[in-house]
């Protein structure tokens, strides 16, 4: 039986494999620790007062249209939002100088504050 460290989801299991048939090479090989793997970060912490601008649904950050800090106008297309392989723009809900919260590439959960506009 060979054992093996998986992980699902972010937590690790230990499962013993039966094999089955002989093998020429066998290599014993010792265990080695397993540290829980960390998500990758997809939002940069805002700080601030402000309308939040917040992600509709999951998603990809596939483009954002204007700069950190410029001065958007409500109803403005702010973020281009991929989901379901479809591009959705995400508007200003404000008038404001706006501050993403979030990068381009960056994947998004549903409510994931994208940027604040004040």
């Amino acid at each position: 039986m060979r054992n093996f460290v998986v992980t699902i989801d972010g937590k690790s299991y230990s499962v013993g494999v039966e094999e089955v048939g002989e093998s020429e090479s066998v290599t014993e090989r010792k265990p080695v620790p397993v540290s829980p793997a960390q998500p990758p970060k997809a939002a940069v912490k805002l700080s601030g007062e402000g309308e939040k601008v917040l992600s509709p649904f999951p998603g990809l950050i596939k483009n954002i249209l204007v700069a950190d800090g410029s001065t958007v106008k409500k109803d403005q297309p702010i973020i281009v939002l991929e989901a379901m392989k479809m591009d959705n723009e995400i508007t200003a809900p404000c008038d404001g100088k706006v501050t993403f919260g979030v990068n381009k590439g960056a994947n998004v959960e549903t409510n994931a504050v994208l940027a604040v506009i004040g």
